[in-house]
């Protein structure tokens, strides 16, 4: 088993063995707004990328949709609003108040929650109280999020509120359509 603290394996070869990936370890890309850990890379999967993610309070990644790509999110600590469904209407703002056809609505997520998000399913998460919360978060196919953490997580270490436009585009490059600004404190 090899393991790693976030050094990608060389490409080319089969792999001949599994990766482990130590308590603290991985590589990680942190900002005001979020602290990611890569966990498993495209480097080490086909299937799936898969990161630890801290969601510091005040944090909403705003809803949104992709086409091709399926996200599971665990929470392991702390409590997200989290919304998985396509609403009735799709507001500019304000996701928190959005309702499916069914009746679904957001709800708070405690450690322990799993959330499936199939492509084309609306979702969001947003930290709504003064502690941080931790996600074990995948995301396939990889490598689209590895690259698109690092792109986002470079806009938002800039200070100040977000740059907006830069995260539209980015969005639109990693099949991200924004549906609700990305907000945090």
């Amino acid at each position: 088993m090899t393991t790693t603290e976030g050094v990608a394996a060389s490409g080319g070869t089969a792999a001949t063995e599994g990766l482990l990936v130590p308590p603290g370890h991985g590589r990680v890309v942190r900002t005001p707004a979020q602290h990611v850990t890569f966990k498993v890379t495209g480097s080490h999967s086909r299937t799936a990328s898969t990161f630890e993610v801290i969601v510091p309070p005040g944090f909403d990644v705003g809803a949104h949709v992709h086409t091709r790509s399926e996200e599971l999110f665990y929470v392991l600590e702390g409590e997200l609003d989290v919304l998985a469904f396509e609403p009735r209407v799709r507001t500019p703002d304000n996701w928190q108040k959005w309702e499916s056809r069914t009746g679904s609505r957001v709800t708070r997520a405690t450690p322990g929650t799993v959330i499936v998000v199939p492509p084309g399913c609306p979702h969001a998460f947003a930290n709504p109280t003064e502690a941080p919360a931790k996600v074990f978060f995948q995301a396939s196919p990889p490598p689209d999020h590895e690259r698109y953490f690092e792109e986002l997580l470079e806009i938002l270490g800039h200070g100040g509120p977000p740059d907006h436009a830069a995260i539209e585009a980015l969005r639109r490059r990693y099949d991200i359509e924004q549906l609700t600004p990305l907000k945090h404190r």
